[in-house]
């Protein structure tokens, strides 16, 4: 088992009336890799180190000479597909959650928003054969109903492996001392009470994640849950985002409200203030989550885990900031492509099979090339989506909005214009995660300190990046990528590399 330490973005505090940041705190938390593809988290870990977050942002608020009295609700925000099973009467979790993990909290309204990694691929097997069953073996069978193919990515099949390989998973099923949720659901039962009384619950946008919710009846389906043969009393109860759960039961925020949760790219689809159709985000993390204000959604498997790749296995980099500084250097990929399909190709491809490959290696390739090709990756897989989305949805985009730790990167920001033909816009506070999961608790009725109207919102000042090379050449970059993309997948030819590295236009 290899084991890291996972830094968590912990709790943010927010001012209702400002959207100012006031405060923050950050743990770590252990992350386990017990086989290759298979990534865990403690859950008794993850709660403490809430706790932890907790007292001491409450203490740094202290310090600060703001009383925390002031604060009026708790969001949670979560990545949503991680999955855990746990035992009502002892509070004790069955397994570990699968999946990996971060955390934030938020004056006036106080958030606590948590993040878990979603990069598991023990259930291939798993995916194989409930496709297998279907007609046609139709990895979309379901999609009419969830929105969703049958992946490794979501809930259910998480589920269906702990229930067919965990012995305690399904004694305690047999019981009926089973409760399911994704982190939201567990980090809300413990703060709520835990096994006395807490409140067993979770959101639309998580619950939409799952492959078990039916998106058109926003309620879990009792087809669904057949054909995962997951019995329904384990699942929480569907709640709205912004509506108040419970109370807090213990910690210096005993009796304040939780009222609102969603899971972090919905979230950030809130803190960006994407109240109009047509309006989009992109967040740079771990993956690359884009969502566009109709609904659609699309996921990359791999952003920033591939400057972490760089850093931990590869030694290109010794620090995640320095990868700007060597692509910078290259100014160029000078033909090198890089598919970063650490675990498979998701949006608009779903082929969890699909491995990384990097094409268009010269005796003339260094890691300043390396460095930038990486960059250029997360680039490439947010036009495919992109592209999709626009497709999908007959409303073209004009503009992005992006968020997320990676873009600090002012390469990767300038690059994504470039290839993107349009202009992309960054706030200057990049929690916008936490922001919208903050926006949502304090909408809620009975807090009511936090006025969605687009009338009322405060003001995020930001800043703007504009296209800085000819779109022929953007379009030829993009056309190289898919190539990489088609040679992995199918073993479509490569072609010769440029002889020259292609040339920047003027501004």
């Amino acid at each position: 088992t290899t084991t890291k330490r996972q830094k968590l973005s912990g709790p943010l505090v927010f001012n209702a009336k400002t959207a100012e940041l006031m405060s923050h705190h950050q743990v770590e938390v252990n992350q386990s890799y017990p086989k290759e593809g298979w990534v865990e988290e403690d859950p008794k870990e993850i709660i403490q180190s809430v706790y932890e977050c907790i007292e001491r942002t409450c203490e740094k608020l202290h310090q600060l000479k703001i009383d925390i009295s002031n604060i009026k609700a708790v969001g949670v925000t979560n990545q949503r597909e991680t999955t855990l099973v746990w035992d009502k009467e002892t509070g004790e979790p069955l397994y570990n959650a699968i999946g990996g993990f971060f955390i934030h909290l938020g004056e006036q309204v106080s958030l606590f928003a948590l993040s878990v990694v979603w990069l598991d691929l023990r259930t291939q097997s798993t995916v194989e054969g409930l496709i297998n069953k279907t007609p046609g073996q139709n990895k979309n069978h379901l999609k009419h109903k969830t929105g969703l193919p049958i992946s490794t990515y979501f809930s259910a099949v998480k589920l269906r492996w702990l229930l067919d390989n965990v012995d305690e998973v399904r004694q305690a099923v047999l019981s009926e001392r089973a409760m399911f949720g994704t982190v939201d659901s567990w980090i809300i039962w413990c703060l709520t009470g835990g096994r006395n009384g807490g409140v067993h619950c979770t959101d639309v946008t998580n619950a939409s994640r799952t492959m078990l919710f039916n998106i058109h009846t926003m309620d879990w389906d009792p087809e669904l849950c057949r054909y995962f043969d997951v019995p329904m009393e384990i699942l929480p109860k569907v709640r709205s985002s912004s509506e108040i759960y419970g109370w807090m039961k213990s910690s210096s925020l005993t009796g304040i409200p939780i009222s609102g949760c969603l899971g972090d790219q919905s979230a950030a689809l809130v803190g960006q203030m994407c109240f109009k159709e047509g309006q989009a985000k992109n967040t740079y993390g771990t993956g690359c989550f884009l969502l566009k204000n109709t609904g659609t959604k699309g996921s990359v498997a791999i952003a920033g885990a591939v400057v972490r790749w760089l850093k931990d296995n590869m030694g290109i980099v010794q620090s995640s900031s320095e990868i700007e500084t060597l692509a910078a250097a290259a100014g160029s990929s000078y033909g090198c492509y890089f598919v970063p399909a650490f675990s498979g190709l998701y949006a608009p491809y779903w082929e969890p099979s699909a491995r990384g490959i990097i094409c268009g290696l010269t005796q003339f390739t260094n890691r300043n090339h390396l460095a930038f090709a990486a960059l250029e990756a997360v680039c490439f897989q947010t036009r495919e989506i992109l592209e999709a989305m626009n497709q999908d949805s007959g409303v073209p985009l004009t503009m992005l909005q992006v968020d997320g730790g990676m873009t600090s990167n002012r390469l990767l920001m300038q690059l994504q214009a470039d290839i993107l033909c349009m202009s992309v816009v960054r706030p200057t506070m990049s929690e916008t995660t936490a922001l919208g999961a903050a926006m949502a608790a304090g909408a809620a009725e009975g807090v009511e300190v936090w006025n969605l109207n687009p009338d009322h919102l405060p003001h995020i000042t930001s800043e703007k990046y504009i296209p800085q090379i000819n779109c022929d050449e953007s379009e030829f970059r993009f056309a190289r990528w898919k190539k990489a993309v088609q040679r992995k997948m199918n073993g479509a030819p490569w072609g010769v590399p440029p002889t020259s590295p292609p040339i920047r236009a003027d501004p």
